[in-house]
């Protein structure tokens, strides 16, 4: 079987409700972002995954990430991994798109990322690293994390430069899973939210 990687992202914080940018700010979840990752939890509990056995844990260790982990039943199993963190926003920290457009207009991260903080470049080494990780051993692995850096290790998994991130998107407590289709690395499932509708 060739690896795959699930990539499950942290519940709702405030900030994310409210479209800042959380970087390295260690934001607590919201008590839904808590159901939601009890209801994660719920789902890979059955099948297809029927509580993932054998899978490798690992999780960022800032706390919306790590609570996430535990809350969906995965905290024993799982090693805090600093290559899992968010991008470190700089200067950016804690703004909204709308009040970085209001400084620099016609800013896109993907494309001019930010002062202070993480260099594009920075970010996907640090993909790079999740998805060597992921492809070195014959088992599936279980990675808990935030938009971005999943966003990110999406884009490399499949290849592309990291700017492709821009364009495939993820909801607080989604479910990705990246594969194989043909031989060559594929996205299997893409920010799936359908445990949160229960």
């Amino acid at each position: 079987m060739a690896p795959r990687i699930l990539l499950a992202r942290h519940g709702q914080t405030e900030w994310s409700l409210l479209g800042r940018h959380t970087g390295r700010t260690d934001i607590p979840l919201l008590d839904e972002g808590r159901r939601g990752a009890k209801l994660l939890g719920t789902r890979l509990g059955r099948g297809p995954w029927a509580g993932l056995d054998g899978v490798e844990v690992r999780t960022s260790p800032l706390s919306r990430a790590r609570e996430t982990c535990e809350l969906a039943g995965f905290g024993e199993r799982a090693e805090n991994w600093d290559a899992l963190l968010e991008w470190d926003y700089g200067a950016y920290e804690g703004l909204t798109p709308a009040e970085i457009q209001a400084i620099r207009p016609g800013w896109f991260i993907w494309r001019d990322g930010v002062p202070e903080g993480e260099t594009l470049a920075e970010v996907s080494a640090r993909a790079d690293e999740v998805v060597e990780w992921a492809r070195s051993a014959d088992r599936d692995v279980l990675v808990f994390a935030h938009g971005h850096i999943l966003r990110s290790i999406g884009a490399r998994w499949l290849g592309e430069d990291i700017s492709f991130a821009a364009r495939i998107r993820l909801d607080p407590t989604s479910l990705s899973v990246l594969g194989w289709a043909y031989g060559a690395p594929a996205l299997e499932r893409w920010n799936d939210t359908g445990h949160l509708e229960a």
